[in-house]
């Protein structure tokens, strides 16, 4: 647990520096845009929380060499291979000029890095019909590229609230660590362990406050880790299912094909076009209502902001437990995959035809 509690330390005090310093780099650090159809803050807020989960790792990582811990060598290459999804993410939160296509391309370089320099590629899927085509070597690759690039990108589509797509990494990172302890892989157990303190020590200033958001670099960063352990775990140990990580990461990688479906078939518009539909813009929308007794419209915002995580983190752990439950049985997953599919088709469809079941809507009165 030294892992765990010292990167939750750091990235508790890295985070708070970072806070703490924005009037200095706050012109462009934080997040002036506060219109849109996915803002929902209502103040300037930094949006670099991913640099303080970065050094936290860093630390974790001193902390693997200075012991000199067996899985310290594939860690460093692990970090050194999600730079440059990280540093294009980072820009963007800087610049604002880094368009969507050169984030994913970024993306697709570290997950080719991770091939080359940690043999993390995908070489079973217990799918009938993709399990032979994935012996040829050239389509293996392109398909882990594809998919560590897609789960990148989902993890940055669910980062719309506070806390949201933080707790739900935190989640899905200590069920890997859990699953990698059972079958004793060090090198993914360490390093879910390190990602995860690095991630709860951004997590205390981001919810329910929202005094820092995570930002692309922190959202690429912790998406590109979350699918490189599980490819890993898949990779160096026979007895995890394949759809371990499927049903794990359900939640962003099903909002993401979901999106891309509404967005391309449905309204025929770009997919990378930002819209106020995502599943928990409309659980913000139509779900949490508030009656206050002040009228600080600030704060208002911030509580249903805050107030709609939740919702999502109980979407997420729907997913989460049964993995964990049976990491080991694909046929039991699959059931479970399925059922999470027709649930969250059969919740969006209430919740925009505006018959939302009464039991999830939150009423609070004066």
């Amino acid at each position: 647990m030294t892992y765990f509690a010292t990167c939750f330390l750091v990235g508790l005090l890295a985070t708070l520096f970072i806070m703490r310093s924005a009037m200095r780099h706050g012109h462009l650090s934080a997040d002036h845009d506060l219109s849109g159809p996915q803002k929902f803050h209502a103040r300037v807020v930094p949006r670099v929380g991913g640099l303080g989960v970065m050094v936290a790792i860093a630390s974790g990582l001193v902390i693997a060499q200075v012991t000199e811990a067996p899985s310290a060598g594939a860690l460093w290459l692990l970090i050194a291979c999600s730079l440059p999804a990280f540093v294009a993410g980072i820009t963007e939160d800087l610049t604002k000029n880094v368009s969507p296509r050169r984030r994913l391309l970024a993306t697709a370089i570290s997950a080719s890095l991770a091939v080359w320099l940690l043999d993390a590629v995908v070489t079973r899927t217990d799918i009938p019909l993709l399990d032979p085509l994935i012996r040829w070597a050239p389509f293996a690759v392109v398909l882990t590229v594809f998919i560590v690039t897609g789960v990148a990108n989902a993890i940055n589509i669910i980062d719309g609230f506070n806390g949201l797509a933080s707790m739900c990494v935190l989640m899905m990172i200590l069920a890997l660590g859990y699953v990698a302890f059972q079958v004793n892989d060090n090198v993914v157990f360490t390093a879910s362990l390190i990602t995860a303190g690095a991630v709860l020590g951004f997590f205390i200033w981001n919810f329910p406050a929202g005094l820092i958001f995570l930002g692309d670099g922190g959202a690429y960063l912790l998406g590109f880790l979350l699918a490189e352990l599980s490819i890993l775990l898949l990779h160096r140990n026979a007895l995890v299912s394949p759809m371990f990580p499927l049903l794990l990461c359900a939640y962003p990688i099903f909002e993401t094909v979901f999106t891309i479906y509404r967005r391309k078939v449905v309204r025929g518009v770009a997919t990378g076009l930002p819209d106020g539909i995502h599943l928990h813009t409309l659980i913000h929308r139509r779900l949490i209502r508030w009656t206050l007794a002040d009228n600080h419209e600030r704060r208002r915002l911030t509580r249903r902001n805050s107030m709609t995580s939740p919702y999502l983190w109980l979407l997420c752990l729907s997913s989460v437990v049964p993995s964990l439950l049976w990491w080991d049985s694909t046929a039991v997953l699959s059931c479970f995959l399925l059922l999470f599919i027709a649930s969250y088709v059969w919740l969006y469809a209430r919740i925009v035809r505006f018959k939302t079941p009464r039991w999830l809507i939150f009423r609070r009165h004066e």
